[in-house]
């Protein structure tokens, strides 16, 4: 079995969800939301599965009843720069799966689906993706008039040409974990923000001359990302109704 290793997001705090609590330790249907992502990567068949945290990185921690392993990020510099922290933990060997510990409608199922994909097709990086009827806010997936992927381009810095494509970027990833360790190294944080993107690693592999592709998810629901109370109460309905099924 080759290594697959999980790497979940969960250093933010969440400012939009009006509270002191680290976003990822809300509860969605009696557990913290950050317990789905873990336990969906596990029944993915992830080995090792490694927490990012971050704000109150301390309580995260306690709250989390998961057999994990921990990196800590101190600064909020970005997505790529949470990975960054977990890098002496990652490993160059098999394939690493990166996932958000706001989205825990994820299932097992998806991300085995994106990892197999990525093997069958020996993809550097294969994006989770998925079709919205209003993209607005996602960053896009750019693909060739063959339906080959091109690139991931954030809303802001869109054409209008590229505004009008509706596949988006979920944020969630298999990345071959060499390609992912040899970007990481290479990112840089020169941008408007001033942060590390995860994003600009798909386009440094891409530029190593690895193949990068996108699968989109079945259910958009899979990837509704927390970040209000509004959208926690949504989470909360759907899980309530699987858990029902």
């Amino acid at each position: 079995m080759d290594k697959f290793k999980a790497v979940i997001l969960a250093a933010g705090k969440g400012t939009r969800m009006k509270s002191d609590l680290p976003k990822v330790l809300h509860k969605v249907d009696g557990k913290p939301m950050v317990h789905y992502a873990i336990q969906a990567a596990k029944d993915a068949g992830a080995t090792d599965v490694i927490v990012i945290v971050g704000y109150q990185g301390q309580l995260v921690k306690k709250e989390i009843i998961d057999f994990v392993e921990y990196a800590e990020q101190r600064e909020q510099l970005g997505t790529g720069h949470a990975v960054k922290c977990a890098q002496p933990l990652l490993g160059t060997e098999g394939d690493v799966v990166v996932l958000c510990g706001d989205t825990p409608l994820i299932t097992a199922d998806t991300i085995k689906k994106l990892y197999d994909k990525h093997k069958h097709e020996s993809n550097g990086v294969t994006v989770l993706s998925a079709i919205m009827d209003d993209p607005t806010g996602y960053g896009r997936i750019i693909r060739d008039a063959e339906g080959h992927f091109v690139k991931i381009v954030e809303h802001k810095d869109c054409t209008d040409d590229e505004l009008k494509v509706n596949e988006i970027n979920s944020g969630m990833y298999v990345f071959n974990a060499e390609a992912l360790n040899a970007s990481l190294s290479l990112l840089n944080n020169d941008n408007a923000q001033g942060e590390y993107y995860l994003t600009d690693t798909v386009a440094i592999i891409k530029n190593a001359g690895l193949k990068i592709n996108a699968l989109p998810v079945e259910d958009n629901d899979e990837i509704l990302g927390v970040n209000t109370i509004s959208q926690l109460m949504t989470a909360e309905k759907i899980m309530k109704e699987r858990n029902q099924e």
